[in-house]
């Protein structure tokens, strides 16, 4: 169960741990009144606001038009502007790896919801450098890889094909020789790259160092699950010449193995020098290059806190016999459940039928569903 929630106008540029300006002066031509002024300004102080991104692409879809894109910055939109149908498909893959942060959290407190018409898609949880931060922005870069790659090998852009491999080598299992249409893994990995960190590198904080090394594990996550594919050739199948290509595997792989790196994320903090940073647990003796790390720890998100971008778990639905974090005292936080009977329609006895279909009838069971109870005042709230 995801939830939505209208979306805030405007945009804000500052973040966690570095501010970002960018506004622009506009000259009138007529004299503005004190009291006008004064409401602006206000106006602009107490409106919360979060930065657009480009994730916001993939509500667009086919009505990419790069100069309408909120979020993009320079580079971005001169990217976008060059490469037309590279947008369309970053659009499609920001869908997939959005549906596919939303199933690796689907039993989280925190579970990826999306805020409805809103340019930022995450709204101010974003906003903290937090592991929850961390994880999507590597999942945000491996989806583009994705999805970059992905229409190279299918002959949908212009600028890239299928990667060219060619020559004899081998595996453990014998020679063979390059053919088919590898994927372009490498194209992918570079335009990734050039459009996802151009944000990150207009500015030197710890949050940019944090999403860019992010960014970076996304990508390589992505290139880690090639595999090798053949197709044999010989007398009867033999096998004894092999023509192979290289293959990306299915994108859960991918969001299999940034999920596990969500749970051993590591803290880190920005070094003096402002180039890099250092682990915050001195007696760390491992490497950060593969691991996605964060700044700041995340909320607990049991309750509803618009500021810190909480949706809360109120209404959410939890597994009773489980002690796991889809479990209802862990997902609840401690403040109970509530129980209620309904009717589920499943199929049921299913039979091949010759030839060649699956029929299978539709069968009633009654099941308990169990939501978490919403936050109770303190008594002391509602005395006047």
């Amino acid at each position: 169960m995801f939830y939505l929630m209208k979306s805030r106008a405007g945009s804000d540029s500052s973040r966690t741990m570095g501010i970002r300006h960018g506004t622009k002066t506009q000259h009138h031509s007529k004299p503005i009144s004190n009291s006008c002024f004064i409401f602006i300004l206000l106006l602009l102080i107490f409106t919360p606001r979060v930065d657009s991104s480009w994730w916001y692409i993939g509500a667009l879809g086919a009505r990419v038009i790069c100069d309408n894109i909120p979020g993009l910055v320079n580079k971005q939109r001169q990217l976008c502007q060059r490469h037309p149908d590279l947008m369309q498909s970053i659009g499609e893959g920001a869908k997939e790896w959005i549906r596919e942060c939303q199933h690796q959290f689907r039993h989280h407190r925190w579970n990826c919801s999306t805020l409805d018409r809103d340019h930022t898609v995450f709204g101010r949880v974003m906003l903290r450098s937090s592991r929850e931060a961390a994880f999507v922005y590597a999942i945000s870069s491996a989806g583009v890889v994705y999805a970059i790659t992905r229409a190279c090998s299918q002959g949908e852009l212009k600028i890239c094909n299928c990667d060219s491999k060619r020559g004899r080598t081998s595996d453990d299992r014998g020679n063979f020789d390059w053919g088919g249409c590898s994927d372009n893994i490498n194209y992918g990995i570079k335009f990734a790259k050039a459009f996802v960190d151009a944000r990150e590198r207009m500015v030197k904080d710890a949050r940019a160092l944090m999403n860019l090394h992010n960014n970076r594990c996304g990508r390589m996550a992505v290139k880690r699950f090639m595999k090798l594919e053949c197709k044999c050739h010989g007398v009867s199948g033999s096998c004894s010449l092999r023509t192979c290509w290289e293959a990306m595997s299915d994108f859960r792989r991918t969001g299999d193995y940034l999920r596990k790196k969500y749970n051993t994320a590591i803290e880190v903090t920005m070094n003096q020098d402002g180039t890099g940073f250092m682990v915050a647990d001195r007696d760390f003796k491992g490497s950060t290059k593969n691991e996605l790390v964060y700044v700041e720890n995340s909320p607990d998100y049991c309750l509803m806190d618009r500021a810190a971008g909480s949706l809360g778990t109120a209404g959410r639905v939890c597994n009773k016999s489980s002690r796991g974090t889809d479990g209802c005292e862990v997902m609840c936080c401690g403040r109970g459940y509530d129980t209620m009977r309904v009717k589920r329609v499943t199929k049921c006895e299913c039979k091949f039928k010759w030839c060649c279909a699956v029929e299978c009838k539709d069968c009633e069971d009654v099941v308990d569903v169990h939501t978490c109870k919403p936050h109770k005042r303190p008594d002391w709230l509602d005395v006047t």
